[in-house]
């Protein structure tokens, strides 16, 4: 849906140009930090940069009352643009969700490689065109912590009966350890963990976290797994993405990928400051390492996950595929470089 208006140019020599306004629809609810500003900011650029011809109008899941339906929202037109993340709509377009994260793969700049110098554009327009859609990276929050806990995980038998909150790729890993796995909105997680009826929940990480209060319940906050490098997205209707012109498609391509950057950059930072904090204030939250035995049998579980996808679909073979091949020779890099330089200096 796109709304024109036109504007005259005071200047008799200047040719009148469309106004474009969009509306945008996020999973996200009002002033929701990092991910919201994350639109907001895409949004200001955009009409910055357009000098006022591009206008988006963002709504937030209290208006629109459907945080995990913006998928929906936005194919069928009823808003032009949407930020959520792939892997909620992973019952309707299952190959959606290996482009948010895949459990034990890539870090963030990993990730952006293959986006942007890989395939992975390539192959996140092989899933949306059919429905009308363009996907576009939409920020990432980096690694994900694994989640709070009530109880110490020892053992892999804590696991079992276990109601948790995870979404994706993960949430069926955990499924074959016999976590009970539900999917709940952002705005109701809290809510959930303190009437019991979760016994854990996994989030984002400080940045995020410590704003939602989890530490006030759950004591056990684990390193993670299962989001290396979590990305959300920015939807586009095709049909709105055409109307526009050649420029302002342009303006708008930039201003998202720069906002996604800067969300990265920014959970980065907010995550320290929030991590240095909660430490002071909340010493009796404990972090912990999941053991050895229970990463084994998540990155067994998830192998035979991913085998069983690529065997079903062509399609989640090429994506796994391409995934998996990008990851083995961008992580030697990353290994003899990043990590090379973390492990030299462990304990400093």
């Amino acid at each position: 849906m796109v709304a024109f208006a036109l504007t005259v140019s005071v200047s008799s020599l200047s040719l009148a140009e469309d106004t474009f306004t969009l509306r945008l629809a996020q999973t996200w609810g009002p002033n929701s930090p990092i991910l919201g500003e994350t639109v907001e900011h895409m949004a200001e650029m955009a009409e910055t940069m357009s000098s006022g011809r591009l206008k988006i109008r963002i709504d937030a899941s209290n208006k629109h009352k459907a945080p995990f339906g913006i998928f929906d929202l936005v194919r069928n037109g009823q808003y032009d643009m949407g930020h959520t993340a792939s892997y909620y709509y992973k019952g309707t377009i299952p190959n959606a969700m290996y482009f948010t994260t895949v459990p034990f793969g890539m870090i963030a700049p990993e990730q952006y490689a293959w986006f942007y110098h890989g395939e992975g554009m390539e192959l996140m327009q092989k899933v949306y065109e059919p429905y009308g859609l363009l996907s576009f990276p939409g920020g990432n929050t980096g690694n994900q912590m694994g989640g709070w806990f009530r109880e110490e995980i020892k053992s892999l038998d804590d696991l079992k009966g276990m109601k948790m909150r995870t979404p994706g790729f993960a949430g069926e890993v955990m499924s074959e350890l016999g976590v009970a796995v539900t999917n709940i909105p952002p705005g109701e997680l809290y809510s959930a963990l303190e009437r019991g009826t979760i016994d854990a929940v996994e989030w984002v990480g400080p940045a995020l976290d410590f704003s939602m209060g989890f530490h006030q319940i759950a004591k056990y906050y684990y390193s993670g797994w299962q989001e290396p490098g979590a990305e959300v997205q920015f939807l586009i209707n095709q049909k709105t993405w055409n109307s526009l012109p050649a420029d302002l498609q342009e303006i708008l391509r930039v201003a998202m990928r720069t906002a996604a950057y800067d969300m990265y950059i920014q959970s980065t930072h907010e995550s320290g400051v929030a991590w240095d904090r909660m430490k002071e204030d909340y010493p009796d939250v404990t972090h912990k390492t999941f053991p050895p035995e229970v990463i084994e049998a998540l990155r067994g579980a998830t192998n035979k996950l991913l085998k069983e996808a690529a065997e079903q679909d062509e399609l989640a073979k090429e994506i796994i595929n391409s995934q998996r091949e990008y990851l083995r020779q961008v992580r030697q890099w990353t290994n003899i470089s990043d990590k090379a330089y973390l492990d030299s200096v462990a304990g400093e």
